[in-house]
């Protein structure tokens, strides 16, 4: 592994971790930290967009521009992002929702695997 990489892993590590903290933070009433949480998971936010940046400039990678198809995969993986949260909420918090959060969250992974083919397309082996 090259030491980039590696480096790349451990601070997307530490943006991740801040970032699910600060949104278990907001999001369980029981610990009463919202606007701790808001702070942690901005930071994390913050961390994680600054390692995906620096990573393309020492990569060399092209800085990725802002068009209409980046807006809206970038919206379609919110979006499936969410239904696929809203699953496992529905699994873990509300009561007598299990069937019905698993197959919402099954619907959130086929919507996030249809990223794959969105944003790398489809490769056909020339046999």
């Amino acid at each position: 592994m090259e030491k980039k990489n590696f480096v790349t892993l451990l601070v997307s590590i530490i943006g991740g971790l801040f970032f699910s903290l600060g949104m278990c933070m907001c999001l369980l009433p029981e610990w009463d930290m919202f606007n701790a949480g808001l702070g942690f998971g901005a930071v994390g936010a913050v961390i994680l967009l600054v390692t995906l940046l620096v990573y393309r400039k020492i990569s060399g990678k092209k800085p990725i521009k802002v068009n209409i198809k980046v807006v809206l995969k970038t919206l379609y993986g919110l979006f499936a992002a969410l239904v696929f949260g809203l699953g496992m909420s529905m699994i873990m918090v509300f009561e007598g929702m299990l069937l019905i959060g698993i197959l919402v969250g099954i619907i959130g992974i086929a919507l996030l695997i249809c990223l794959i083919p969105m944003c790398f397309g489809w490769k056909t082996s020339a046999a």
